[in-house]
């Protein structure tokens, strides 16, 4: 079987090698150009544009930064689709909304070809170890014919159910990352500036129910002050501005989703854009004239 490759960032670059580390022939794209030789200089066959991909390939697979782009490539000029390949399986691990993975879908429908939404959790790591979740949604028959490839690429393959189902997982597990983000960060802030060593909450925290996997994740990370963009702001702002359009579409109030949007939109409008998430913590830290630290900062009188 011959898989192709389409977008090849953080995300699509671990996911190819450990696909050819599992011995699949894999045809790669990348709208720039160094990824592609990086990759073909590790036994990856490159390519120069989506549909010359998919005239390759029995599945086309695609890690792509947002919904227009998405699009673009499979429905687009010089598109997946374009190669009109009936039987073929294209899965997209995006995170995107599901009206574009519905969309997606229909067209890979009606030329004979199936189409999977796969969005991933676990960030570069997951991806380089191939420990990633991965949600899915689409044709039952279609996911038992990519689950080998799954499984190559992660530990926790769920079968979520129709066209647009996988995605909307992910949109939930992107709302619980946001809101929990953003909990860590001004929780974090709060212990420095009431008088407490952040280090020392981190490790009483971790083994109480106020722990998350945010919580174990970021607070490391600003303790280090290690803002290096593993999973970015930017990314996150994305994430949360498609779930409170969906929220709006289907009359779902996000309360809590709505503060971690501004929390994470004002973040990114100072600058930290470009940074790891755990960065939502600088904000706050200006705000309150502490800094989050071990061994913290006396409480004020």
């Amino acid at each position: 079987m011959r898989i192709g490759f389409i977008g090849l960032g953080k995300m699509g670059r671990p996911m190819v090698r450990n696909l050819l580390k599992a011995g699949y022939e894999v045809v790669v794209h990348n709208r720039s150009r160094p990824p592609v030789d990086q990759l073909a200089a590790e036994g990856a066959i490159p390519a120069t544009s989506p549909v010359d991909v998919a005239q390759q390939v029995d599945i086309v697979m695609t890690s792509l930064p947002d919904p227009p782009t998405v699009r673009q490539v499979y429905l687009g000029p010089r598109g997946v689709a374009e190669a009109k390949k009936a039987g073929q399986l294209w899965v997209d691990t995006s995170t995107v909304d599901p009206e574009t993975s519905r969309t997606i879908a229909d067209a890979a429908r009606a030329m004979g070809a199936a189409f999977l939404d796969a969005p991933v959790s676990g960030g570069p790591p997951g991806a380089e170890a191939a420990t990633l979740t991965v949600m899915v949604g689409g044709d039952r028959e279609a996911f038992d014919r990519a689950l080998p490839v799954f499984e190559k690429l992660g530990k926790n393959i769920h079968y979520c159910g129709p066209s647009g189902s996988g995605t909307i997982v992910k949109l939930v597990n992107q709302l619980l990352v946001g809101i929990n983000m953003a909990g860590v960060a001004e929780a974090l802030v709060f212990a420095a500036k009431a008088g407490v060593d952040p280090a020392v909450a981190f490790e009483v925290i971790k083994t109480s129910y106020g722990s998350s996997m945010m919580w174990t994740r970021s607070t490391p990370l600003i303790l280090q002050r290690d803002f290096t963009p593993r999973t970015p702001v930017s990314l996150l702002c994305k994430d949360l501005d498609l779930i409170t359009r969906l929220a709006a579409r289907i009359s779902t109030r996000l309360l809590m989703g709505a503060q971690a949007e501004q929390v994470f939109q004002e973040a990114k409008a100072l600058g930290f854009g470009d940074s790891d998430m755990a960065a939502l913590v600088m904000p706050l830290e200006r705000v309150a004239g502490v800094e989050v630290r071990p061994g913290g900062m006396p409480a004020e009188a």
